[in-house]
């Protein structure tokens, strides 16, 4: 049933956000060089790896880790970097993955595929056996400013409700 709603959902939402979706590929072509997707290597459910696209906010040659652990993150950002993130719209191509099947509208963000300390905790407490989100619990709760032990509590939170039937 849900992977019905999420269908249903990313189809609409595909159709409704053409045009801005539109609007900032062209933005993001002209304020900076390179591709205007960033394919982002992410784990998915049971730790399969998969490619999340998503609005380039980032400039080429940025490494690739999570956005904390850069020394200076602002001096990565494209011209437009901070507007997509803070609004997150860069988040607008992860409707192709929730069409594909390799994500949900709600679950656990899909961690790097170098978060060693986010995956180990998730898979310790079967967070790894969910559907990653658009969207999530944690995300819902602080977003990136939650350490993450409490990250994956909130994650283990969703879990329960998740297999109790709240989703």
């Amino acid at each position: 049933m849900k992977r019905m709603f999420d269908l249903v959902l990313a189809a609409l939402a595909a159709i409704f956000l053409l045009l801005p979706v539109l609007l900032v590929a062209v933005l993001v072509r002209l304020t900076s060089k390179g591709p205007v997707l960033y394919w982002s290597d992410r784990v998915g459910r049971n730790n399969t790896i998969f490619k999340m696209p998503k609005f380039r906010s980032m400039q080429i040659g940025t490494p690739t880790v999570a956005t904390h652990l850069l020394t200076d993150p602002d001096s990565y950002l494209t011209p437009i970097g901070s507007f997509l993130r803070k609004s997150s719209l860069d988040e607008l191509p992860q409707l192709w993955s929730i069409i594909k099947g390799d994500m949900s509208f709600v679950g656990p963000r899909p961690a790097l595929f170098n978060q060693h300390d986010l995956i180990e905790l998730r898979t310790r407490s079967g967070v790894h056996m969910l559907l990653p989100g658009l969207t999530g619990w944690a995300q819902i709760n602080g977003r990136d400013e939650l350490p993450i032990p409490q990250k994956v509590a909130l994650d283990i939170e969703y879990l329960q409700k998740n297999l109790s039937g709240w989703t």
